[in-house]
């Protein structure tokens, strides 16, 4: 049994990716996890990866997966997400908001200017990878709250306390959302202060995700890279740490912290 075998989490858009990792990560350690994403084996999406098998994943890994299709522009059925875990689990332990609408990665990471950026494309990043976090959130706060216990994750990025450079590729809508989710963490926690509840953003390092190919001339060496697995294994030791609680509203980097959590890839 892990440490988290008798928790519940929720982890946004693990289809593939960071979330899948994170979800895998939790699964290891034992965690009922609830995965969420559009991306199922009836109704695949352009990459790989499915919430269905990322559940499958779980369960083999000696956790219990559950599939959700969720579209997080959708606010019904995030609502129906939380309704769902209340009615089957009675409780809520972690809520990763992990959920991001990417473009292709030769847009997202393009350096085009913001004024010539479609509208489309900042309602895209800022509603699914900024708003959807809040509307999770606010579900999954009094689930947490009744109990006294709870932490809420917000996966953000280095680009969320890294000025932008003229030499930057980042869109304004990607690193102002992740900025964003920051900030969302630390007026959360300042909320929730005598709850019970923690609330804080993580800064994960370079990911390796299966279909998508990331350009070496945008991202150096990805040798260096680390599997998505290895940040959920860093959000599991930190969700039994005894001092969570104590780092509610602060901004993690995930690399510092499993060498204080002793994690290694």
């Amino acid at each position: 049994m892990g440490t988290l075998s008798q928790d519940v989490a929720v982890v946004t858009g693990a289809s593939r990716g960071l979330g899948k990792g994170i979800a895998l990560g939790l699964g290891e350690a034992g965690a009922t996890v609830y995965v969420t994403g559009r991306s199922t084996n009836s109704q695949p999406g352009s990459l790989p990866g499915t919430v269905d098998e990322t559940a499958e994943e779980i369960t083999r890994l000696g956790g219990k997966g559950i599939p959700v299709r969720c579209d997080h522009k959708v606010d019904d059925e995030v609502e129906a997400v939380f309704r769902r875990v209340r009615e089957e689990q009675g409780h809520l332990d972690l809520l990763v908001n992990n959920a991001f609408a990417s473009p292709e990665q030769s847009v997202l990471w393009s350096g085009r200017k913001f004024w010539e950026i479609p509208v489309e494309l900042w309602d895209d990043l800022i509603d699914v990878g900024l708003r959807s976090h809040f509307v999770a959130s606010r579900l999954a706060a009094p689930l947490m709250i009744e109990r006294g216990t709870g932490l809420i994750v917000n996966v953000a990025s280095h680009m969320a306390g890294t000025p932008k450079s003229a030499t930057s590729k980042t869109i304004v809508p990607y690193s102002v959302g992740k900025a964003g989710l920051h900030r969302l963490a630390s007026d959360m926690a300042v909320e929730l202060e005598g709850t019970g509840v923690t609330a804080l953003s993580v800064w994960p390092p370079g990911s390796k995700t299966e279909g998508v190919l990331a350009d070496p001339e945008l991202f150096g060496d990805l040798d260096a890279w680390s599997q998505p697995v290895f940040t959920g294994r860093v959000v599991a030791a930190l969700a039994t740490s005894r001092d969570v609680a104590a780092r509610s509203g602060q901004a993690l980097v995930i690399a510092e912290l499993a060498e204080e959590l002793g994690v290694t890839q």
